[in-house]
């Protein structure tokens, strides 16, 4: 008997996330070689970013030597994203075309609201009032590679310089840990835990499965 092949989802926009050094940039590589290999057409994007608008802000955020107020980088990552989904992922959704996007709304939540803000409840309220306001479209699926924090910092670490956030201490990225963790349980049908212990291809292999193609 002849088992009818899996129809691929019809969401388009992917966003992967984690904490540092978790390999999101060799996934995406290779989800896109996949989608490549397979006729589908796509972008590859990432926040902060993603449109030169963005960029800029991009280049601000990243910066060791910027000094902010933690409002002041939270309503900048809005800004960058705002400008992100009407310049590039909406026209890009458009025509059809898959998004691969490195990062999005998730990890502002970790970064923002747990990193910088213990998880406390008014700040998370206010970035999810921001999201509703300012973000006209949530990914269809989201990719959370999940590695233990402290196999994640060496490895970032052996990257070279470390920008603005990944100079933080460990304490913080724990809490980033804990943010992502939170979204999955709040957003299980959109948020995709991946064990990201293994080969690139056994990750890869994981995401494909979840994808479905």
């Amino acid at each position: 008997m002849q088992t009818a092949a899996k129809a691929p989802i019809s969401e388009k926009f992917i966003s992967f996330e984690g904490t540092e050094g978790v390999g999101k940039s060799t996934l995406i590589a290779n989800v896109a070689a996949h989608l490549t290999a397979q006729g589908i057409d796509f972008i590859q994007t990432r926040e902060p970013g993603g449109s030169p608008f963005a960029e800029q802000l991009r280049a601000m955020l990243l910066d060791p030597a910027t000094t902010m107020t933690e409002d002041s980088e939270l309503l900048l990552m809005f800004a960058a994203r705002a400008d992100h989904v009407a310049q590039v992922i909406l026209p890009a959704l458009a025509q059809g075309k898959w998004v691969l996007c490195d990062r999005f709304t998730d990890s502002t939540i970790a970064y923002q609201g747990f990193g910088r803000k213990q998880g406390d409840r008014a700040e998370l309220s206010k970035i999810e009032l921001l999201i509703r306001q300012f973000v006209a479209k949530m990914p269809d699926m989201t990719i959370w590679l999940d590695l233990p924090v402290t196999e994640g910092m060496s490895r970032a670490k052996n990257r070279g310089k470390l920008d603005r956030f990944e100079q933080n201490q460990l304490a913080f990225f724990e809490r980033v840990h804990q943010g992502f963790a939170y979204q999955a349980q709040q957003e299980p049908q959109r948020v995709k835990r991946i064990d990201a212990q293994g080969t690139p291809d056994e990750v890869l292999a994981k995401v494909l499965t979840q994808l479905g193609i």
